[in-house]
């Protein structure tokens, strides 16, 4: 008697990557940042970002427990965007500004959507807005990077006093660009915009880490190029064009808008997540070009100095939209062209 083979349907697909193996490449991604964090604004920048992945955990734990659905917390996803979270903060504000945050990027930008694949926006992205738009004061209240003189002036657990922040605040690089301050060339050199030593959130301020980590991304086919590139390369083009800046070159005004703010951070990590973003290469482009566009748009004419929060967003409500328009139609299938032109015949 021969054997029996039982086969199911098309496409038989064959890989070792699991939702937790990706999480985990993420996590050593962000590593190198998160070390930079360290650095450059003391070790309170270590406790601000374990609060943040703590809490994520915590409230994903509860709400499963509470809906008494099956526990995800061992995928990683939670920790990743706990670890996310804490990179869009400032080193100085309180130690329960992250808890918040925490709660409303799981249980209303993540659990309430149905858990992970399922939500329509990067979780840590809405923990960030939400955050910003509720917290405004902390949120933007930049501390300039740490020296073992003001470094001390930042207690490890206990809240920020305003003197103690007041006393080692700074300017951003987005901030003196909006102002018009010509001062930017002078007091933030690009290098130290391109290496991290400048005030911004804590993951957000070394382009040269974050693109470490996004090319081991890439080597380790967690993303692909499209959105991190045409997202960079549509901000470099417009910038390079259209600059903004009279006191600067045309080449100084781009590289500033590439290297500062939360664009490296957003393109590379935020913009790429799986849930929320195109499948097809041709929609991740356009994806990617649509978040340029409304970064360099939010940056020029909005009043905030920073556009890459918002530009995320706005385009995590339109992936649904790139897919329909750019995913291959099933073969012998009728094209949506095909389609109208038959209804106009008939």
């Amino acid at each position: 008697m021969s054997d029996l083979y039982y086969v199911t349907s098309s496409p038989h697909i064959k890989s070792d990557k699991t939702v937790r193996s990706v999480m985990r490449d993420v996590i050593i991604a962000l590593t190198p940042a998160a070390i930079g964090a360290a650095l450059f604004f003391s070790l309170r920048a270590i406790v601000i970002i374990a609060v943040s992945i703590a809490s994520c955990v915590l409230f994903e734990f509860l709400y499963n427990l509470i809906m008494k659905k099956k526990q995800t917390i061992g995928d990683l996803s939670a920790v990743v965007t706990g670890l996310l979270l804490g990179f869009n903060m400032p080193v100085a504000v309180p130690i329960y500004l992250p808890v918040i945050g925490a709660a409303f990027a799981i249980i209303v930008g993540k659990m309430l959507y149905g858990g992970l694949g399922k939500n329509i926006a990067n979780p840590a992205l809405c923990g960030r807005i939400f955050l910003f738009l509720s917290f405004s004061s902390y949120m933007t209240t930049w501390v300039s990077p740490m020296s073992s003189a003001n470094g001390a002036a930042l207690p490890l657990f206990a809240n920020v006093s305003r003197s103690a922040v007041d006393a080692v605040s700074t300017a951003t690089p987005l901030s003196y660009l909006k102002s018009g301050n010509a001062a930017i060339l002078r007091d933030v050199p690009i290098s130290s915009a391109f290496l991290g030593t400048v005030g911004g959130c804590l993951g957000e301020t070394s382009a040269i880490l974050l693109i470490l980590g996004g090319l081991y991304l890439i080597y380790r086919r967690v993303i692909t190029w499209h959105i991190p590139i045409s997202y960079l390369g549509t901000v470099a083009l417009i910038t390079l064009i259209f600059p903004r800046f009279s006191g600067m070159t045309a080449f100084q005004f781009m590289w500033y808008n590439l290297f500062s703010g939360g664009l490296m951070l957003g393109a590379i990590f935020m913009a790429t997540d799986y849930a929320t973003s195109p499948v097809t290469p041709r929609g991740r482009i356009i994806y990617g070009v649509g978040c340029g566009l409304l970064t360099v748009f939010i940056r020029y004419f909005g009043g905030y100095p920073e556009g890459t929060s918002f530009a995320i967003l706005l385009m995590n409500f339109l992936s649904w939209f790139i897919d329909s328009h750019t995913t291959p139609k099933k073969f012998g299938g009728e094209s949506r062209y095909g389609k109208l032109i038959k209804k106009a015949k008939e």
